[in-house]
């Protein structure tokens, strides 16, 4: 493992991450696998939820971005129901912290509402997004 800096053997969980990120790599450059590919996100949602019971608050943005990651995917499979629950997670989870997370769920999650012919929410989420974009005055 390559040291990134001097806190890397102290940092909780940088092992678990860097699985989990290895997935979520895995699973974006096959997009073609169908199941398969559902199947490795599936895995890295699950055990970047036990990781999160580890360590309280410190993985949200990872798991964030797997929600959001298998809801594109289900997304693109014209499985929209499914996918929803999973994008509306990825924005409670984002919701605190906001910034580009935030946003990023945000136009995801407008994307499977647009999906499921839910346009005035889709539009109210895309506001938001475009609120939460926007440079402080």
């Amino acid at each position: 493992m390559t040291r990134n800096g001097p806190d890397d053997a102290t940092r909780r969980g940088t092992a678990e991450t860097a699985e989990i990120e290895g997935l979520l790599a895995l699973a974006a450059t096959r997009p073609k696998w169908g199941r398969a590919a559902l199947n490795v996100m599936s895995e890295a949602i699950a055990k970047c939820r036990a990781l999160r019971r580890r360590f309280p608050g410190e993985h949200d943005a990872l798991l964030a971005r797997c929600l959001w990651t298998t809801a594109l995917m289900l997304l693109d499979r014209r499985q929209a129901v499914e996918a929803l629950p999973l994008a509306q997670e990825a924005v409670a989870l984002t919701r605190e912290r906001g910034g580009a997370p935030l946003v990023q769920a945000l136009r995801h999650l407008a994307s499977v509402e647009e999906a499921l012919n839910r346009f005035s929410e889709a539009a109210a989420t895309l506001e938001e997004a475009d609120r939460d974009n926007r440079p402080p005055d």
